[in-house]
């Protein structure tokens, strides 16, 4: 079993859940973070630290987020390993409540 994260984090990336991973199993891109599904180790820590309810297990993860199940297991691969907590995007206190952002990942 593993957590993936899901389109709330587009154009917000606030990193709590980074800071709990004892793996280190998060990745980042410019505009979003992920979850190498691989590195997981399925201890939830991450899923409750994040602000934007973003992080869900692979078993309890909405319909309309299936998608990134794949994204994450996919763009961890290409992006590079967060090790600890960066600042939040400019706006992410704008974007956080933002719904239907699948469309604003940027995967380079």
């Amino acid at each position: 079993m593993t957590f993936a994260v899901t389109e709330s984090c587009i154009n917000c990336k606030f990193g709590d859940c980074v800071e709990v991973c004892p793996v280190d199993c998060f990745y980042e891109g410019p505009n979003m973070l992920v979850i190498n599904p691989e590195e997981c180790i399925d201890c939830a820590l991450c899923e409750s630290e994040c602000p934007v309810n973003a992080i869900y297990s692979e078993d309890e993860i909405p319909q309309d987020q299936i998608e990134f199940l794949q994204i994450n297991k996919d763009l961890s691969k290409k992006w590079i390993n967060l090790t600890k907590k960066n600042v939040p995007l400019e706006n992410a206190d704008y974007w956080k409540d933002i719904k239907n952002k699948r469309i604003y990942l940027k995967e380079s």
